[in-house]
């Protein structure tokens, strides 16, 4: 289970005294303990999945990649170098990104369906399987769309 290889991970780092990697994965562990009670109440962490714990990661580096982008732009060069840390730390658990082609090839058929954008765009999320992120999908679904 990925949970239990994130805490695993946990172990690893603090016998290597990696301090960004242990306060990285505690943070992304305690987001899922918040997000497994939430969801399941009292029995929260034993009946957590990996697609929860995934989703949990995903909204994680998103947050960092947006900081790394405000920090960059606030010339916080320092902060953004931390950001920019700990997201290579997430990203390790996130399901390789499709490139550009692959999303295009993966998508065309979905545009040339037709219909109306918002249920293009469920089908397009559930083609692409969390293998992109949903703005990207989005943008490339709208570029398909407008050169047809």
């Amino acid at each position: 289970m990925l949970l239990d290889d994130i805490r695993s991970q946990v172990t690893v780092a603090m016998k290597a005294h990696d301090a960004v990697t242990v306060d990285t994965l505690r943070f992304l562990l305690a987001a899922v303990r918040n997000v497994a009670i939430a969801k399941y109440g009292a029995e929260g962490e034993a009946k957590i999945t990996d697609a929860d714990v995934l989703d949990v990661i995903k909204k994680q580096v998103k947050t960092h990649t947006e900081s790394v982008d405000a920090f960059t732009k606030a010339n916080r060069a320092e902060l953004a170098k931390n950001e920019q840390a700990q997201l290579a730390i997430l990203e390790q658990y996130v399901p390789k990104q499709l490139s550009d082609d692959e999303l295009i090839k993966l998508l065309s058929p979905v545009a040339e369906s037709g219909g109306d954008f918002g249920p293009l765009m469920g089908r397009a999320m559930a083609a692409v399987k969390g293998q992109a992120d949903g703005g990207r999908v989005s943008a490339v679904l709208k570029q398909l769309l407008s050169s047809k």
